[in-house]
């Protein structure tokens, strides 16, 4: 017999250590090559919902954060700032919020928010795409006496009051939108996710 001589038990050893040797060689591979189809960390930055701790938000502040590529504003309003707000409904152009698109359901109330004194805007005029500056001092010189906090478009003078609502006879047609958002703690607010359901 040819295979008298062969040593089975060594050949099995042998089969199974080069096998052995083998996965853990394609094991790098296909992680790579598995990971090479995932979405960069800068695509995944530019559409992931975005954590904002607002117990860090000091009265009357902005904080900035950025999600899809567009600045996105939260703001912790003083009651000062929120009893301003019923005064100025019969100087804007949709003090109801009426335009659904500018909000989800759960932002189409007084204060344009979930929690009142947190307003979550996207940053951005919705006449032409400028960002406003946040304005939030009561009756400056150069805004008038009647003037109660919010934003000013420098493009082109659109005025925004502090939930977002736009003024009458400026450019800007709508309010500014609230992007999706909800709380995911007390403290903390998940702008890019409505209630977690996307």
């Amino acid at each position: 017999m040819a295979n008298s001589g062969v040593d089975t038990k060594r050949r099995r050893f042998l089969i199974a250590a080069t096998s052995v040797v083998g996965a853990v060689g394609v094991a790098p591979l296909a992680y790579a090559f598995l990971g090479s189809m995932a979405p960069s960390a800068r695509a995944l930055a530019a559409g992931a919902p975005v954590e904002v701790d607002v117990s860090k938000i000091e009265a009357g502040q902005l904080t900035r954060v950025l999600w899809q590529g567009k600045p996105v504003w939260v703001v912790n309003r003083t009651p000062e700032m929120l009893s301003n707000l019923p005064s100025l409904d019969n100087a804007l152009r949709d003090p109801n919020s009426d335009v659904l698109t500018q909000q989800p359901e759960y932002a189409k109330n007084a204060t344009r928010s979930i929690k009142p004194e947190y307003v979550v805007l996207v940053g951005i005029c919705t006449h032409l795409g400028c960002s406003p500056g946040y304005r939030p001092e009561v009756a400056p010189a150069d805004l008038g006496a009647e003037w109660k906090g919010g934003w000013l478009c420098a493009c082109h003078g659109s005025r925004f009051d502090l939930a977002g609502r736009v003024y009458k006879n400026v450019p800007a047609a709508t309010n500014l939108v609230v992007p999706p958002h909800y709380y995911k703690t007390d403290n903390i607010v998940l702008v890019g996710l409505d209630g977690g359901k996307a």
